[in-house]
């Protein structure tokens, strides 16, 4: 891919490219070690606006239940009542708010971000990595973007020494224009 500055070719509609997108985590277990995850059942879209990124909206859907770590039964775990409860809540949801350019091909997105049923808006540190044709003559655009949250602020997990507060929040994201 290529990067690009002229950002008004990014003007359009997008849907995420889910094959080629990975929605990520990783937070402290034990207090020694970091456990990273990846959630593998999603769904998006963007109304980019290159010439007026405030103008921009995205909008991420999240299957809770496909939460994966690599230990299924931390993965139990963690979709359980004590974390994500996911009987109770579905999906994780974010939409955005605002978007603020932050120099050359960086943003910050703002949104609402709907976790175990509180919605909180919460800051994405975002970054176009590249841009191409896409199949068919659309467009494809790459993003990676980054967010720490406090996992209690949305009423997540019990308290304690064990589990960090601190859940970082990483995107690779592909849309595709067609």
């Amino acid at each position: 891919m290529t990067t690009t500055t002229d950002l008004g070719e990014l003007t359009g509609d997008y849907v995420l490219d889910t094959a080629r997108t990975r929605i990520g985590f990783a937070a402290r277990a034990a207090l020694v070690i970091k456990v990273r995850g990846r959630f593998d059942a999603f769904e998006g879209s963007a109304r980019l606006n290159g010439d007026d990124p405030a103008a921009s909206v995205v909008r991420l859907v999240i299957r809770a239940d496909s939460l994966r770590t690599g230990n299924r039964k931390r993965d139990d775990h963690l979709r359980g009542g004590d974390f994500l409860d996911v009987g109770s809540h579905p999906v994780i949801t974010f939409t955005s708010t605002g978007v603020t350019p932050a120099g050359g091909t960086r943003f910050t997105v703002t949104g609402d971000l709907t976790v175990h049923g509180v919605t909180r808006p919460v800051g994405v540190d975002v970054r176009l990595t590249g841009v191409r044709p896409g199949p068919q003559g659309g467009f494809r655009a790459g993003f990676h973007g980054r967010a720490t949250v406090h996992r209690k602020d949305w009423g997540v997990g019990p308290g304690g020494a064990l589990v960090g507060d601190k859940v970082t929040l990483e995107f690779d994201v592909v849309v595709l224009r067609h």
